[in-house]
Order: structure tokens, then C-alpha cells, then sequence
């Protein structure tokens, strides 16, 4: 896959940095990486705090409820700060806002009550958010346009990678009472773990504001050789049709993961919220070699065709989760995750091709869509608490319907050609 660009050839005429682009490429992958460990993270302290502060698997979703709802809030100012400032000052402070969240779970620990965490969480959230909204698409528009599918899908199989070690150190950390008691407790092994997690995210900080991290022209990305203005975004409704699915995809995959230990112990006898953990990690494995699949399958693989036929098979998978089979229900909650791995890239490039000029606003409005994760966790949290986990998953089910639909029709609404 190239990704050299030259200024001869862009169409419109705005100069892209003639050169290999691999470097900055692999920084902006790089970011990936980071917001999956906080998020892989996140999902393991949904069931320590259920332990650890006796609250109802309803109350414990507000920690993704500000996760994603800084991403619902703050995605507009982010795009606007990444239209006025560029990509690298938008990654810098996504990057330096994520530290200082991070470091606000020392006092949330000391203080042992859940609402200072969800204070906490939703400044991380925000700060990856800028983070995210600046690595998405920047990775988005670095090469050609027609490869951005691969692109998204390989940044997010590192994205993927952080996934999965967050479980496992979670798990290992808060569920494990022999480390917990070496770290000095529950309250102290949280400080270390997201001491070192900011330490690390300002390090790199650092190293990328001393990168060189071309701007590229965004105008014509996507656009067509005429030059011809596009329709506002409004009225491109392969577009805005793309805005929805993702914010009920993101819903799908939050509550998933929110309620997944819960699901996999309510229909393993004899499982523990450790070993919970640990298959939590077995479906990030899953999550990440599906990312590299999918950027192999998408060399022959149409993105829509792909995206239509993974959707189809988690409506069954998620199906047979909620029917609350013996140790069936959560080996295809695991199976899962393989076939979540392309959606959220996939869902990115399909909906904001052919867009010319409004490439950044609509590359902010689809990370704004990730607030769609508010959707689910406290309904989904609600009916487990009334009717047992396995009857909550019919709400993602659902949510890969709209999926499924978006790969079939949804992303050819109001385009003249069926390339994407």
C-alpha cells in the first residue's frame, strides 16, 4: 500500500507534501494504541466497581456514560480545534488532556467514591477524544483515498492491541488480591495504574510535538476530478445515514463490552470475575486479528460487501447470546468481537467519502457519533439488573441490524457509483 503523495497530482490544486508518508502515519497509528487501553481498561473497572463499591450494574454504566458522552459533547469543538490549529497541535492536546485525566484518578481513589471516578473518566474521555478526532483523520487522508478503508482498518487493529492488554492488566491488577494487597490495595494499585498511564501518554507527547507531522490538503480528498462543490453534508445522505449506524454500532460494542463479564459469569458455573477478565482479553485477540483481516479481505473484499455480511453474522451471534445457553452464550459473546473489528473504520470511510472540502467537519461528525456509546449501557444495565444479563444483548443485536443494512444499502444512498 503506498502512501507517498505528490502536489503535481492533487486534483484542485492544493499541495500535499511530496515525500513518504510512513512516519507520520505511524505516529497517528500509534494514538490508537493508547485511547484501546484506556478503553480496554475501562470495561474491567465497570465490575471492580460493582465489587469494590456495591453499586447496581445500572449505576456502574456512568462510567461509560462519560466516557462517550465527552466524545458526544466534544467531538464539534475538537474538529474546529483540529480546522484551526492542524493535525499535530489537535494529537499534542488530546494527548496532554488524557495525562491530566488520568492523573485525576489518584485524588478519585483517595477520595473511594464512584462520582469523582466518573469526573475523572469523562476528562480522560475528553482528551482522547481530541485525540482520536485528530489520529482518525489524519490516517483518513494520508494517501489515497480509494485505500482509506485499509488505512482505518490497520490503525485500528493497533487500537485493537490496546484493547486487549487492558483487560489483561486490569484483571491481573484489580481482581488479583495478591497483587492488589503487593500494591498497597485496591485504592493504591488504581493511583499506579493510571500514574504510570499518564506518565507514558506525556512522554509521547513529547515525542510527537518534536515530530514532523505534514498538513495535508483536504480539499479535494474524496472529491472527484471536476471539482465540482459538494452538497452540504446534510443533504449527502450516504453520509448522515452513516452518522446513525455508527452511533448505534458504538452502542452495540460499549454495552458489549460493559456487560460482558457479567454475561460470561452468569453462564460459566464457577467462573470469577478475574478469569472474566481474562476472556474479555480472549475477545480483544479476536478484535485485533479481525482488524488485520479485515485489511487483507479489503485488498479483494469490497468495504460494503464486508461490512454487510459481518453485520449479518453478530444479529446471530448476538441472538444465540441472549437465548443464555450453558457456556455456549459466551463463546459467541467472544466471537463477536471478531466480527465487530472493521465496523467502526469501515462505517468512518464509507460515510464520509466523496465529500471534498467538508472531509474534516464530517471526519469530527462521525467521531462525535461515538457518543453513541451512551445509548446502550444503562439500558442494557437496567434489564440485567431486571431480567438477567443474557435478555440485555437483544439491544446490540438490533443495533447490528442497522449495521448490516448500512453495508447492504445505507452507504450507496445519494452516490453515483458503487466503488466504496
Amino acid at each position: 500500500m503506498s502512501i507517498e503523495t505528490d502536489a503535481a497530482h492533487t486534483p484542485g490544486g492544493l499541495a500535499k507534501p511530496a515525500g513518504n508518508l510512513r512516519g507520520p502515519l505511524a505516529f497517528a497509528i500509534a494514538c490508537f494504541l493508547i485511547w484501546g487501553l484506556a478503553y480496554g481498561l475501562l470495561d474491567v473497572l465497570n465490575k471492580h466497581f460493582q465489587d469494590t463499591l456495591s453499586i447496581s450494574h445500572a449505576d456502574s454504566a456512568w462510567l461509560q456514560i462519560a466516557y462517550f458522552g465527552a466524545y458526544l459533547l466534544l467531538s464539534l469543538p475538537a474538529g474546529m480545534l483540529l480546522n484551526a490549529r492542524g493535525y499535530k497541535f489537535g494529537i499534542v492536546t488530546g494527548l496532554m488532556v488524557a495525562a491530566v485525566g488520568a492523573l485525576l484518578f489518584i485524588p478519585a481513589a483517595s477520595a473511594g467514591a464512584f462520582l469523582p471516578f466518573v469526573g475523572s473518566m469523562f476528562v480522560l474521555a475528553a482528551g482522547l477524544c481530541i485525540l482520536e478526532t485528530s489520529a482518525d483523520t489524519y490516517v483518513n487522508v494520508l494517501g489515497d483515498p480509494a485505500r482509506a478503508p485499509q488505512r482505518l482498518n490497520l490503525a485500528q487493529s493497533f487500537n485493537a492491541l490496546g484493547v486487549f492488554f487492558g483487560p489483561l492488566i486490569g484483571g491481573a491488577v484489580f481482581f488479583s488480591p495478591t497483587t492488589t494487597e503487593a500494591l498497597g490495595g485496591a485504592t493504591r494499585s488504581i493511583q499506579i495504574v493510571y500514574g504510570l498511564i499518564a506518565l507514558g501518554v506525556v512522554l509521547f507527547a513529547l515525542v510527537v510535538w518534536r515530530a514532523r507531522l505534514p498538513e495535508t490538503g483536504l480539499a479535494d480528498h474524496g472529491g472527484d476530478e471536476s471539482g465540482a462543490v459538494a452538497k452540504p453534508l446534510s443533504q449527502q445522505p450516504h453520509f448522515v445515514a452513516g452518522v446513525i449506524t455508527q452511533a448505534l454500532y458504538i452502542g452495540a460494542q460499549v454495552g458489549i463490552g460493559a456487560f460482558f463479564i457479567n454475561l460470561v459469569t452468569q453462564n460459566w458455573q464457577g467462573l470469577s470475575s478475574q478469569s472474566g477478565a481474562f476472556m474479555l482479553s480472549l475477545g480483544a485477540i479476536g478484535y485485533l486479528v479481525g482488524r488485520f483481516a479485515a485489511t487483507a479481505l479489503l485488498l479483494k473484499v469490497k468495504p460494503r460487501t464486508l461490512l454487510t455480511t459481518y453485520g449479518v453474522v453478530n444479529v446471530i451471534l448476538t441472538l444465540v447470546v441472549a437465548a443464555g445457553i450453558d457456556k455456549v452464550s459466551p463463546i459467541a459473546l467472544i466471537a463477536v468481537f471478531f466480527f465487530m473489528s472493521t465496523m467502526f473504520a469501515t462505517i468512518f470511510a464509507l460515510g464520509t467519502a466523496g465529500l471534498g472540502a467538508a472531509t474534516k467537519k464530517a471526519s469530527s461528525l462521525m467521531v462525535m457519533a461515538i457518543g453513541g456509546g451512551v445509548l446502550l449501557p444503562w439500558p442494557m444495565g437496567k434489564i440485567s439488573d431486571l431480567y438477567g444479563a443474557n435478555i440485555a444483548f437483544l439491544l446490540p443485536a438490533a443495533c447490528f441490524v442497522v449495521v448490516a443494512w448500512y453495508g447492504w444499502k445505507g452507504a450507496g444512498l445519494g452516490l453515483k457509483t458503487e466503488a466504496n
